[in-house]
């Protein structure tokens, strides 16, 4: 198979430092540079998309609580299906292959993206919510999840750390380029482009990307297709069930679950809110919007590929967990506290810090766990991710809307931004009470079974 060629080839000519990531990386440019193109291509929409939703929701107004709400709404709902879709798909990546699965969550954000470039219009606006929701269950974290896995497939144990760290600031790369295009293009001309640039990608890994999975073959179908589901549903409910037997055996993995809980809970309040916060208060357009969010990627790919990697051996996971999390509540504070249009600047470069907590997170994870409970321990963690992200809106959306408005108890317009800062909070008491320990091996009886096929029967 090319994976297991690809690794042995990796093994003999791995160097060391950034040319030898590089070299490592070599087999995986088909996957990589469409994958680049296709976060340019929404990166460049961001910005855009909140001068687009406010002019169709509330025309001629700068506050627009419809807009908020229907953010709110969009994320509760991907949060609740995202628990399930999320690991159906990583587990049908093993079994019918990466590349039909990357082709299919690629191609998702075509479709929401047209509707908008056909037209703008109040109508084609929620038309693009609904499929933009959709896009969202299939795509927001299944790409970056299954593309790991197709590199875990070409390069060795040992050496996935520092390829992992490329790939991370190669994302953070294409939304500093993507921001940049929104910076210095026409508001009618970004979504014509960033549809040019989603149809290269499918059409790019169609033509080059190679399949490093041999597809699970399936018998003869059996007409007893309704008892496959319920049996497929029950065994994902058992590995539910043994995965949270594993966290909950483990101190450390019981620990960071409520750091990443409260962590979640709040930053993807702030993130639901924030540019309509801004466009409210400050008046910022895509520009601006364009100029924060360059801030925070470029110095993203900086604190991924060059600093975490140096600092890592001499301090360890927690303490850079808990200086990433306590500059995400200064970041929090400063946009909710901003009390002039340069402060929310400020607040962004707090974003260069913030960002390492989700590497340090995985990172102690993997030290807590055993080699044959990873999946289980970063998944039930991701659930528990997902459960803030859904929960999050439900208090920020009408919180935000009732201090920008002007029926607000006091003068503090972000008056949410601050309260999702105490959950940020939290999440550092908790960080700093955090004890590290390594993998017990002593596994649940319950986790040691293994997932049955989704597709197809054994015989």
């Amino acid at each position: 198979m090319a994976a297991e060629s690809a690794k042995r080839s990796n093994g003999r000519s791995g160097g060391g430092g950034s040319r030898g990531t590089l070299r490592m990386l070599r087999p995986l440019l088909h996957l990589l540079l469409p994958l680049c193109v296709h976060w340019v291509a929404e990166e460049m929409t961001v910005s855009v998309l909140v001068d687009v939703t406010t002019k169709a929701l509330c025309p001629g107004e700068s506050t627009c609580s419809h807009a908020i709400y229907v953010n709110g709404i969009q994320q509760t709902v991907v949060g609740i299906f995202k628990m399930v879709v999320l690991p159906l798909l990583g587990q049908l990546a093993d079994e019918c292959g990466r590349k039909p699965l990357l082709l299919l969550v690629v191609s998702t954000s075509i479709f929401p993206f047209a509707l908008l470039a056909t037209s703008q219009s109040k109508e084609f606006v929620y038309a693009y919510y609904v499929l933009r929701t959709v896009s969202y269950i299939l795509s927001q974290g299944s790409i970056f999840c299954i593309s790991v896995a197709y590199a875990a497939d070409f390069i060795e144990e040992s050496k996935r750390a520092a390829a992992f760290s490329w790939i991370t600031g190669l994302f953070s790369a294409s939304h500093v380029l993507g921001n940049v295009l929104a910076r210095f293009l026409p508001e009618q001309y970004v979504f014509f482009l960033s549809i040019g640039l989603l149809l290269l990608c499918p059409i790019y890994m169609h033509l080059f990307l190679a399949e490093t999975v041999t597809p699970v073959h399936r018998q003869d179908q059996q007409p007893a297709c309704l008892s496959k589901i319920l049996k497929a549903m029950q065994k994902r409910f058992e590995n539910m069930i043994n995965a949270s037997a594993v966290v909950l055996s483990s101190p450390t993995l019981r620990g960071i679950s409520f750091v990443s809980f409260f962590y979640e809970l709040g930053m993807s309040g702030i993130t639901s809110v924030l540019l309509y916060y801004l466009k409210a208060v400050f008046g910022y357009n895509k520009n601006q919007f364009s100029e924060i969010l360059m801030m925070v990627g470029v110095g993203s790919i900086v604190s991924q590929i060059m600093v975490l990697p140096i600092i890592n051996p001499v301090i360890g996971e927690k303490v850079i967990l808990c200086i990433a999390l306590l500059a995400s509540v200064a970041y929090a504070l400063l946009y909710g506290l901003a009390w002039a249009s340069w402060v929310p600047y400020l607040s962004a470069s707090f974003g260069v810090i913030y960002v390492l907590v989700k590497p340090a997170t995985y990172a102690i994870i993997s030290k807590a766990a055993g080699p044959t409970d990873q999946g289980k321990a970063q998944g039930f963690v991701a659930g528990v991710q997902s459960i803030a992200s859904l929960l999050s809106p439900l208090v920020m959306s009408p919180l935000t809307s009732w201090f920008l408005s002007s029926k607000a108890p006091f003068d503090c317009k972000g008056f949410s931004i601050v309260c999702a800062s105490s959950c940020l909070v939290i999440a550092l008491c908790y960080a700093c009470l955090l004890k590290l320990e390594g993998h017990s091996s002593i596994i649940p009886e319950a986790a040691e079974d293994i997932e049955a096929p989704l597709l197809g029967s054994s015989t």
